[in-house]
């Protein structure tokens, strides 16, 4: 398969063909806020098991419905409660998902056969301009291979789907970075099922009340992606750290030239290792640059202000872990 690539002069061009693509039950990659999204339409079961095919993902993993409108959840979810369009009103568009209980329309494939599904709107001018103009919902993962960084740019989903789906819409760098907030209120108490740039603190604002996080050991059944897989991991070791002297006795006893660092602070000490900012906005980049200039292992101090970003917290965690 050739993949056609709209550069971001051709945006016009982009949506108009990508639209058609889609309606014919080809699959494009195009940018949102948090990184780039997979496409398919929602009620096209031949398109939604392309994006399974190209990507490598699990079946047992569900996907995300990404919505243009506030009506368009009305289309693919029932019995939607208050606190959606209270949530909505503050937060879409934006980088949270919210789990509602499924449309029977909805294929089941869509949400890996569960009753549930994860939607959100995503903050993009592309986005958004493709959904209305295919005419519904689409489906949306991340455009990467399963278990790989998450794309930021479009030369990523090149590098990783080029050849595999039918288009890819060039909008830029990502400026959020990493996946969106999940929320599930299907449950009598709002629980996060994934950390992202929405905090907690800002979703109690606005329902007014306490929610719950889920734990993070694996569940057996995901509601949600990036619940049960291994997610987000270079080929790169990740090894990660808490202090600078942790650091020094790890670049004393090793090849400094297969060692990326990534920290958000500057030593006291002088370090001949190659030191990149620890940014989630360009995490999932530092992943993918370390793969293409093969180091071998990615050191990542987690200090204090670190560790308060749950979300940061969770990919680093994610991608270090071996299961």
């Amino acid at each position: 398969m050739t993949t056609c690539y709209f550069a971001q002069a051709e945006l016009d061009s982009a949506i108009t063909i990508s639209a058609e693509l889609l309606r014919h039950d080809e699959i494009v990659a195009f940018p949102t806020e948090t990184v780039y999204g997979l496409g398919a339409r929602i009620f096209s079961e031949a398109a939604i098991r392309k994006v399974y095919s190209a990507k490598g993902r699990p079946s047992d993993n569900p996907l995300i419905a990404h919505i243009a409108t506030i009506e368009q959840a009305g289309e693919i979810a029932i019995e939607i409660p208050d606190e959606f369009y209270l949530l909505a009103e503050h937060f879409f568009p934006g980088p949270l998902t919210i789990v509602l209980n499924r449309h029977p329309d909805v294929p089941a494939i869509v949400s890996a056969g569960l009753d549930s599904i994860a939607v959100r709107m995503p903050q993009h001018p592309i986005a958004l301009a493709l959904i209305k103009a295919v005419g519904q919902p689409l489906v949306a993962p991340s455009a990467n291979l399963s278990g790989k960084p998450s794309p930021t740019t479009a030369q990523h989903v090149l590098d990783d789907l080029g050849g595999k789906i039918a288009a890819i819409i060039d909008g830029g760098k990502c400026v959020v970075g990493i996946e969106s907030t999940v929320l599930n209120i299907c449950t009598s108490i709002p629980t996060i099922l994934r950390p992202g740039a929405v905090t907690r603190e800002q979703i109690e604002t606005v329902l007014s009340r306490k929610i719950d996080i889920q734990s993070t050991a694996s569940p057996n059944i995901p509601i949600a992606p990036g619940m049960k897989y291994r997610h987000y991991a270079p080929s790169a070791t990740i090894r990660i750290v808490s202090t600078w002297d942790e650091i020094q006795q790890i670049t004393n006893n090793a090849t400094l030239s297969n060692i990326l660092i990534l920290a958000n602070s500057i030593p006291d000490f002088q370090i001949n290792a190659i030191l990149h900012p620890l940014l989630a906005e360009s995490l999932y980049a530092e992943f993918r640059r370390a793969d293409a200039d093969n180091f071998t292992e990615i050191v990542i101090l987690c200090d204090n202000t670190i560790i308060q970003d749950s979300a940061l917290m969770n990919r680093i965690t994610k991608a270090a872990s071996k299961s």
